[in-house]
Formats: structure tokens, C-alpha cells, sequence
């Protein structure tokens, strides 16, 4: 069984007022009402959703009023994963519907690291889109076409998107701060007929120029017939158009949409690409607009005047998520640029100001607020805001704490975990379900979610591997360029017919869920399995370290070698410090998770969207190249190879490994 207990101490959070007027509320007494049902509590729901699958989604092309066109025999052509289509014969558009079920005067607020802001109706918001279409057209671009973009987190980026996606055009982003070999990685294996960019950058008070990467990249991927660049310098492309984004905007024109078929291709997501090309992951109109309504109006409680934000880049799947909450009626909310610029409240002043109902980040961002004890709670009253958001690494429990002692006593803290693989989280918030520290609330209804041990039993409060059992509208329809062996092969070759997600889970006997970690990436010493985020959770308790990662190799002769790569705060009494940790993780788990070393490094290597690379490193470890352990094109920090590198050759040599 694994170490980590549920946490037996009362809930942090429950609010009985919020779950009453809530979406999920109204959305439950409506089945009772449609079906004959009489469900009384989330997991009556949660239940007759992974059980009658066909008749749950239709609820929620039902419950949420989605504009269709045509008509369908059945909902899903069969259980079986994967490639299943969902609602043949009927159409409808993603930005049709986003765009006409929110009645908000505000689809749009954004900020920056300097403080400059921008409100967006409605109006102007489709007056701009309008005219991004009508250039599309004029230039050639049709239902099918790739439409790129390396736009930062701006109004101008939402915009794109949505002109592309009323054509039936494929729309696929990064951030401007991927280098030329990272956007190749991407873009180049999908042929963009059209690229959206910008000449530069702003991050943590500093500019950054692009246009030799920009002129590198467009040159190189070939397919870019016309670069369409924003509040940059004119510049000139081989074999390319240059066109002026304000330019094309500066003449409205009213939005319109094409409806295309439930399953056409809305978007290309990119996985991370940390030890080979990304693969290319192509969801669909309708999966993505029915699961965009289900978590963002059900699970996140949207309404019309929420303000709704998420940190993210243009790169991160949490971006499309964002852009999506429009459709419920809420305002998103973009900020570009760094979360701790001018000083690590910016975002909470920007959260006061704005008036934000729901403010989403990354887990590590409110580890790092805990270890340097900043109380949000003395500077901002945050009246408006009823929840937020934590996902990208499990949130320990301390930090869950944290949040109610020194952010906001009174807010709802919904953890979640999901992927980029089906665009979405299947476990986090519920309205209508308490808080426990270290646990993600529930599982998401539709998400047919259990745990599984070596043997492909389900188990509950022990550690084994995530899996869904039935088919999500959201999972990808295909790989671009892939005949299926590939998806396959990531998702199914273990289980067949069962998406293995890859990570390790514990599912309380309460329904809740706690996230230990990639599966992949797993520690396994002595015969214990263990996940990383177990040793993770004591160390982000400990304000000495700033970051850190561990990973296991296994050595010949059935040995394990488990060293723990540390980040201090201050490099000196480095050895106090290293009995400190072995101590804390030997009380807090056992002898067994103690690593067999701890190193002092820089920094830890981390991919652009800030996950660590433990699997990259673990393959350094154990000899393999760099050229085929990891791609530098997918990390924030390729800098730190040369350190790890040494440090891989100096523990081979004195463990006496070949290379």
C-alpha cells in the first residue's frame, strides 16, 4: 500500500450556499426532471454519467442549449477506444456556439506585466474576428487549413482563433518564447498555410526580440504563405507574405460561421516533446466544445459576469481552456508576461483590481508563495473571488493550507489534475464537495476514472495507475500524420481498450483523488513503488529549498540508485542541510524513500510549460546521449544540460557503469 494517508482532519472548505445556487445544482434538478431520475448527491450524478454515457452527453448538448445543424441516429458509434465518433451527422461550430450562448457585454479583460489593461466587448471583439476571417478568405485559407500562431497571451491571439475556427480552418499555438528548433519540432510536422507572430517579447521587465528566430523558422517549415505580424516592424520573409495585423483589423466586418461536422478537427495541441518531436494531438469542434461547457460550467461554476482566469501562455493547454469561457457567458481574463513581476503580488493586485471570480495558476506558483510566506490575505480583501485554481503538479497539502491562512479563508480551492492529451481535467473542483487537504475533490462527471494495480485490478486508498474506461468526446480523433499505431501504442498498449493516462493515483473510498506523480517516472526501490510528488511534498515544505527533482536508475545486479538533485535557497551549510532533508523524509515516509544521495545544483531542468524532467534525466543517468535523452527545443532552461550532464558522467564513473 502506498504512504500517503488520506487526510483524516476535517474538510477545509464546504459551502452549502454555493452549492445551492450553483450550475451543477440547476444542472442535477434538471435530469431528475428529463430523465425520471432522483439523484440526491454529486455521485448519483457522477454514477449514471460513466454508466449511461450516450445519454449523459446528449444531456449536455441538451442542458446547454448548443447550436446544431442536421441530425444524429445515435450519440456514439460504439464504447470501444479509440477513434469513436461521436454524434454523426450532426454539425455545428466551436466560436459559433462560444460566441452566441455568452451574453456578456465583456468577452475580453487583459493585463500586462506593466500594468496596462484592456476591456474588449462583445462587439469589437467580433468586429475584429470578422475581419481576421474575411483576410483569411481572401487569402486562400479553407476548412482543413493549418492556421499557426506565436502570439503572446493577448486579445489579438483570442481573436485569431476564433476567425479560424469559424472556417473550419485548424488552429494551432505556441508562445513567442520557444526557440526556432522547439516551433519547428511543432509546426513543421503540419504544414501551416498561415502564421500569426510577433517580432519580440516582454518578460520579468525585459524585452526580448524574435525576428531571427521568426525569419528562421518561417523559412525553414516552407508551407507559410503569409506571416501576419502584431504591432511589430515590417519585415520580410522568403517565400512569405508579410502582412500588418491592425492593418487587417482596421476595417470591421461581421462574424460568421461555418457549421462543420461534430468530429471535424478544431485544434492541434502539442504533447511535451521532452525526449522526441511532440506529438501532434488533433481534437474536435464538438468534443471539445461539449467538454469546455461541462468542466467550465459545471465543475468551475462559469456564469455570465464571472471573470474567469488561468496564468498560461498561448502554449499551455490551459490557454484553450481560458478561451473557451466565453461560452458560458464569463469575461476571460488574459495577463501577459511574468507572476512575479515588479514582486511576487502583481497577479493578486491585478486580481483585486480586475474583480475576478475565479483565479487559476500552477501549483508550483503557490508552493513557492507558502516558502516565501507572502500574506496575500494583509494586502488584498479578493471580494469577488469565490474559487482557485491549481493545476500542473500536485499541490501538497501544506499549500492547500497556505491558501486558507494566507490568501483567502473563505475561497473554494479546487485542485485539479487532466491533460493535454483530451484538453481538459477529469478530477478537481466540485461546488458541492468539500476540500480536504493533498485531495482533488472528485471525479469529473463523464470521466470514467479508476486506478488499477500490476494486475489490472481496480483498488481504492493505495496507489496504482490512472485509467479511463469509457470514451471522453475531448480524446484526441487522431495523431496528425499518424495512421493510429501511434496513438495506440501511447495510450492503449498496456490496457487494451482502456486509456492508460500515465499517472499514479490514489482514489479515496470518498471519492476523492490524490495525483502521486507520471507513472513513467516512478521510483521503485526495495520492491516499494513510489511516486515522486510523495518526496516532492516534503521538501515544498521545507523553506530552505527552492526546487528540486529525484529520480531512480536501476543498476545491475537488481540494485537501485536514487539520487535527489536540490535547489537551496543558500548554498552554504549545504551539508546541515542534507541531514535535514534525510531526517524529514525518513519521519514523513520511510527509510526507504531516503535518497541514496543529495546533489546541489543550479537548477533543475524544466520544460517551457515549467514541469520538471524527470524521465529526460533519469536517461542521462543511465548513459544515453543528450542528443537522444531529451529535447532542448521543448525546455525553458536547455542551459542547464551542461551541469546535469557532468554530474550524469561523474555518477556513472564512480558507480563503474559503461556508457
Amino acid at each position: 500500500m502506498n504512504s500517503i494517508k488520506v487526510d483524516a482532519e476535517a474538510p477545509l472548505w464546504w459551502s452549502d450556499k454555493l452549492c445551492l445556487d450553483s450550475n451543477l445544482n440547476r444542472y442535477r434538478d434538471w435530469v431528475n426532471t428529463t430523465y425520471s431520475k432522483n439523484f440526491v448527491n454529486y455521485y448519483d450524478l457522477w454514477n449514471w454519467s460513466v454508466n449511461e454515457t450516450e445519454q449523459f452527453w446528449e444531456s449536455i448538448l441538451l442542458f446547454f442549449k448548443v447550436r446544431k445543424y442536421g441530425n444524429y441516429s445515435r450519440v456514439l458509434d460504439r464504447l470501444e477506444m479509440p477513434f469513436n465518433l461521436w454524434f454523426p451527422g450532426l454539425k455545428l461550430n466551436y466560436a459559433e456556439n462560444n460566441l452566441r450562448l455568452g451574453k456578456q457585454e465583456y468577452v475580453v479583460l487583459s493585463s500586462d506585466e506593466s500594468g496596462n489593461t484592456r476591456r474588449i466587448t462583445k462587439y469589437d471583439f467580433e468586429g475584429e474576428a470578422g475581419a481576421i476571417r474575411r483576410f483569411l478568405q481572401d487569402i486562400g485559407v479553407k476548412k482543413g487549413d493549418r492556421v499557426a500562431s506565436i502570439l503572446p497571451n493577448v486579445p489579438e491571439a483570442m481573436e485569431a482563433l476564433y476567425a479560424t475556427s469559424s472556417l473550419g480552418a485548424i488552429w494551432s499555438s505556441s508562445s513567442p518564447d520557444f526557440g526556432p528548433k522547439g516551433l519547428l519540432d511543432r509546426f513543421s510536422q503540419i504544414s501551416p498555410k498561415v502564421l500569426f507572430a510577433v517580432d519580440g517579447y516582454s518578460y520579468n521587465g525585459k524585452k526580448y526580440g524574435r525576428e531571427d528566430v521568426l525569419a528562421e523558422f518561417v523559412e525553414k517549415t516552407g508551407s507559410i504563405e503569409n506571416v501576419v505580424l502584431l504591432d511589430s516592424k515590417v519585415l520580410r520573409f522568403r517565400g512569405s507574405e508579410s502582412r500588418d495585423f491592425r492593418e487587417i483589423t482596421s476595417s470591421r466586418s461581421s462574424m460568421e460561421f461555418d457549421p462543420v461536422e461534430f468530429n471535424d478537427p478544431l485544434w492541434i495541441l502539442y504533447s511535451s516533446g521532452t525526449t522526441g518531436p511532440p506529438k501532434p494531438i488533433v481534437q474536435s469542434h464538438g468534443g471539445i466544445l461539449l467538454e469546455h461547457l461541462k468542466l467550465l460550467g459545471l465543475h468551475y461554476n462559469l456564469r455570465e459576469r464571472t471573470r474567469f482566469f488561468w496564468y498560461t501562455t498561448t502554449g499551455w493547454m490551459m490557454w484553450n481552456v481560458l478561451v473557451s469561457s466565453i461560452g458560458l457567458g464569463a469575461t476571460a481574463v488574459l495577463y501577459d508576461g511574468s507572476p512575479n513581476y515588479p514582486d511576487n503580488l502583481s497577479l493578486w493586485k491585478m486580481a483585486d483590481e480586475q474583480r475576478l471570480s475565479f483565479f487559476g495558476t500552477s501549483a508550483p506558483y503557490i508552493t513557492n508563495l507558502m516558502k516565501e510566506k507572502i500574506r496575500v490575505i494583509d494586502k488584498f480583501q479578493l471580494k469577488d473571488l469565490y474559487a482557485i485554481g491549481s493545476t500542473g503538479a500536485p499541490l501538497p497539502p501544506e499549500a492547500f493550507r497556505y491558501v486558507y491562512e494566507s490568501i483567502k479563508n473563505d475561497v473554494w480551492l479546487a485542485s485539479i489534475s487532466g491533460g493535454t492529451d483530451l484538453c481538459t481535467a477529469f478530477l478537481g473542483g466540485c461546488p458541492c464537495s468539500p476540500v480536504y487537504a493533498g485531495e482533488l475533490q472528485c471525479l469529473d462527471l463523464g470521466a470514467d476514472i479508476h486506478s488499477l494495480d500490476d494486475e489490472g485490478n481496480e483498488i481504492l486508498d493505495q496507489m496504482g495507475e490512472l485509467v479511463i474506461k469509457k470514451p471522453m468526446p475531448s480524446m484526441p480523433i487522431y495523431f496528425w500524420n499518424d495512421n493510429g499505431d501511434k496513438l495506440r501504442e501511447t495510450y492503449f498498449s498496456k490496457y487494451p481498450g482502456i486509456w492508460r493516462h500515465g499517472d499514479w493515483v490514489i482514489i479515496t473510498s470518498r471519492k476523492s483523488a490524490v495525483i502521486l506523480g507520471r507513472s513513467d517516472s516512478t521510483l521503485k526501490r526495495r520492491g516499494i513503488r513510489i511516486g515522486t510528488a510523495e518526496i516532492y511534498r516534503i521538501l515544498d515544505s521545507m523553506e530552505q529549498i527552492k526546487e528540486s527533482i529525484v529520480v531512480g536508475v536501476e543498476l545491475p545486479g537488481g540494485e537501485y540508485y536514487m539520487p535527489l538533485f536540490v535547489v537551496p535557497r543558500k548554498a552554504e551549510n549545504f551539508e546541515a542541510l542534507k541531514k535535514d532533508i534525510a531526517r524529514k523524509i525518513r519521519e514523513n515516509l520511510s527509510p526507504r524513500h531516503v535518497p541514496d544521495e543529495i546533489i546541489m545544483v543550479s537548477q533543475i531542468p524544466k520544460t517551457i510549460n515549467g514541469k520538471k524532467m524527470e524521465v529526460p534525466l533519469k536517461k542521462l543517468l543511465m548513459g544515453v546521449p543528450v542528443e537522444n535523452a531529451l529535447n532542448p527545443g521543448s525546455m525553458a532552461n536547455p542551459e542547464s544540460l551542461e551541469e546535469f550532464e557532468k554530474i550524469a558522467n561523474d555518477i556513472r564513473m564512480k558507480l563503474k557503469l559503461s556508457h
